[in-house]
């Protein structure tokens, strides 16, 4: 369980005297309990994911999407333990349809890390079905809350020119989805609008709490690894993302520079 307790300063109104107890100070609420999470990663392997991104290897090679995903979801994983050890993980593949590559979830960074050595890039995939992932996520959702856990999918989606196809086992919001959306710009064989609005649709009808969903389209590393630390947020603590202002840059910039150096979303969440 992680536990947050809330402290405030600021009088409330009335001045000190309204207090509990009327005298003057501070006043802190109650601690409150959030469940451990069970959280599944469900990885794109479409042949979109071997676009490659603006950051070299290494080897000099640039890194590919699929490259980078594995990165940051390690990033996530060793974050969130670090949050609360009793976190635990397990890993799914999106070809045309959803499979498991680790399906026992652990609290085990190295059970990650041989899960991801797993994937293999599905070069005939084209559509994607989304039906078996929220299957599964209903079925494990129900052995999470019976061990006072909660569930979370965070889907990385890469297609740019098919919006995933899905339909809903059950009209019960058991789990949080959570969505990654890597894709190219717009253009005569791509859609990346189309296939965002799809996966807010999906989003918005299966979460039991507040789903967040990130986009990039300019193939940076550094917005994949920052939208994935916004992610680490409980979901049982979240704003709405509509009221969500961070990460804040740490250097105060003109209005002309931050339109300058943004990440030019060519999406709308509108």
């Amino acid at each position: 369980m992680e536990v947050t307790e809330v402290q405030s300063f600021n009088p409330p109104l009335g001045g000190p005297s309204a207090l509990p107890g009327g005298g003057g100070g501070g006043f802190s609420l109650p601690a409150s309990r959030f469940s451990s999470e069970d959280i599944l990663f469900c990885i794109d392997v479409g042949p979109e994911t071997m676009v490659e991104m603006k950051v070299n290897g290494p080897n000099g090679r640039p890194y590919t999407r699929l490259e980078s995903i594995k990165q940051a979801i390690l990033l996530f994983v060793h974050a969130k333990l670090t949050i609360n050890p009793d976190h635990r993980f397990a890993f799914t593949a999106l070809s045309k349809s959803t499979y498991w590559l680790r399906k026992e979830f652990s609290s085990e960074v190295d059970s990650a890390i041989a899960a991801l050595r797993g994937l293999s890039v599905d070069s005939s995939s084209s559509h994607a079905d989304l039906t078996q992932l929220f299957k599964v996520a209903t079925h494990e959702a129900k052995k999470s809350r019976g061990q006072n856990r909660i569930f979370r999918v965070i889907l990385l989606y890469c297609r740019s020119s098919m919006p995933p196809q899905y339909q809903f086992p059950s009209t019960l919001k058991l789990f949080t989805l959570d969505v990654m959306y890597l894709h190219d710009k717009p253009g005569p064989d791509n859609c990346p609008q189309m296939v965002y609005d799809t996966l807010v649709e999906a989003l918005e009808r299966v979460s039991e709490f507040e789903g967040y969903i990130f986009e990039s389209g300019q193939g940076l590393t550094r917005a994949l690894f920052r939208h994935m630390c916004v992610l680490l947020s409980h979901p049982q603590q979240r704003c709405m993302q509509d009221e969500m202002d961070v990460p804040k840059s740490l250097i105060k910039k003109s209005p002309a520079a931050e339109t300058a150096q943004g990440d030019d979303s060519v999406v709308s969440s509108q």
